[in-house]
């Protein structure tokens, strides 16, 4: 049986008590809901008001700060391994990795991917951030944006090729963001990585804009419209029975 830490284990009782208490608690009253003698719970209140878990209000004990982060840590968590257990399904569905990434803060985040041994998803060579323009996930998110992010984006960021298929430069780039179509997938070819064609396309997500995306090798791309278009209508299906919510 393995050595518990009875110091921590009483500790974790207090903050369960303090937390079933959104207006706080006395220490009498947090030490006998977690059975235990008032001086130990005075001792332990207190290492744990210095360490910020807890917090001292008007004579009763409330959760801190630093409760705050764990709880968050344990949500983000959460969310995270649902976007992962979803990547899968849809990588599983359509027989190609599946990316999912969002423009948060001015920058391009790739917030999952999913990919199998066989079917490898596409290294990231060049930074992800720096490089949307060249990439169908950055092209899609870019496209979602209004041209005053856009330009803010391009300042920090410029257009530069990074391969020979690389669009060439800005205008070039707005001319085809412009030609997208609403909601409509994006495809690059060799843009980002040579042997490699990806496709993109736009999810809803409240006001973030976010996108999924697949990748194929270049002697696959005769599948690409045929699977960005299985990722669309298994990403819709999800959406519209609700069973399948994208987390951020």
């Amino acid at each position: 049986m393995p050595t518990l830490i009875g110091s921590v284990q009483r500790a974790l009782r207090l903050l369960e008590a303090a937390g079933s208490h959104s207006g706080g608690a006395p220490a009498k009253q947090l030490a006998r809901e977690a059975g235990l003698p008032l001086p130990t719970a005075y001792h332990l209140l207190r290492t744990l008001t210095h360490e910020g878990y807890l917090r001292r209000e008007g004579g009763v004990f409330v959760l801190g700060d630093a409760a705050g982060r764990l709880a968050a840590g344990g949500l983000q968590q959460k969310r995270r391994s649902m976007i992962l257990d979803s990547l899968a399904h849809f990588r599983d569905a359509v027989g190609a990795p599946v990316y999912f990434a969002v423009y948060r803060e001015g920058e391009i985040e790739v917030v999952g991917v999913s990919d199998t041994q066989s079917s490898p998803a596409c290294q990231e060579w060049a930074d992800f951030r720096a490089t949307g323009h060249a990439h169908a996930i950055g092209q899609c998110l870019l496209g979602q944006l209004d041209e005053e992010m856009r330009k803010d984006h391009y300042d920090r960021h410029p257009v530069e090729p990074i391969t020979a298929f690389t669009v060439r430069d800005l205008r070039s780039l707005e001319y085809r963001i412009g030609a997208l179509g609403r909601m409509q997938p994006v495809t690059e070819r060799q843009e980002y990585a040579l042997g490699t064609v990806c496709a993109a396309i736009p999810i809803t997500a409240g006001d973030t804009a976010a996108t999924m995306a697949i990748s194929l090798p270049l002697h696959q791309e005769d599948r690409l419209l045929y699977v960005v278009d299985r990722l669309r209508s298994e990403v819709g299906a999800l959406l519209s029975t609700l069973s399948f919510s994208i987390s951020i």
